[in-house]
């Protein structure tokens, strides 16, 4: 199993970069969870403040390019791919080699797209089960929806990052799961790891149907 966690650092210049609130602590959970029913799993974080689960294979990583480049390598091993990583969506085409100096006037940024990991991934999948996350700030099933059809994957967790208590940072989560054969299953609040195991429960049921 290949298991994306955490966000990514998108630089500016020498010491400043674009990213989210993302903690990994979803992604870590899920590998935790695989680990513990038995399978080979293979992390590929972005910065993190974690201690990696225990039998797990932590490949760490800094920018959106990096966790493509490790996902892309270690892809011919996995048999189901969970993209849980909640990586930078712009970044900087050519970041300063030096600190840009505060100045009086305003400052403008050009950014460019990162690389679509998960739809590359949707693209070259085969027969991995691929799942990916949407997180919004408000009903997160139209999200899920739209990236299960446009991205090739098999299921897509929603999950809202405006609620206190769950989401970034936090170690519950509320999470609704949009998946390929249609259903929509709305998961209640738990730790992470709970929920990684829910959505470990239903991953093996749409294995066993395939």
């Amino acid at each position: 199993m290949l298991i994306t966690a955490g966000p990514t650092e998108e630089p500016l210049d020498a010491v400043r970069f674009l990213s989210n609130r993302s903690s990994g602590k979803m992604g870590y959970a899920l590998a935790e969870a695989a680990a513990a029913r038995g399978a080979r799993v293979t992390v590929v974080a972005g910065p993190v403040h974690l201690d990696p689960p225990a039998g797990v294979s932590v490949i760490k990583v800094r920018t959106a390019e990096e966790m493509r480049a490790a996902v892309l390598e270690h892809l011919p091993e996995a048999t189901i791919v969970v993209k849980a990583a909640a990586v930078a969506d712009y970044r900087v085409p050519a970041p300063a080699a030096g600190k840009i100096k505060k100045g009086g006037a305003r400052l403008t940024l050009e950014l460019e797209p990162t690389p679509d990991i998960l739809a590359e991934l949707g693209r070259m999948k085969g027969n991995r089960l691929l799942v990916g996350f949407a997180a919004e700030t408000g009903d997160p099933i139209p999200e899920a929806r739209r990236k299960l059809a446009s991205k090739g994957c098999d299921m897509v967790v929603g999950n809202r990052v405006d609620r206190e208590g769950t989401g970034f940072g936090a170690e519950d989560n509320e999470v609704v799961l949009v998946m390929r054969t249609g259903e929509v299953v709305a998961l209640p609040r738990a730790s992470k790891r709970e929920v990684a195991d829910r959505i470990f429960d239903r991953l093996l049921k749409l294995r066993h149907a395939s």
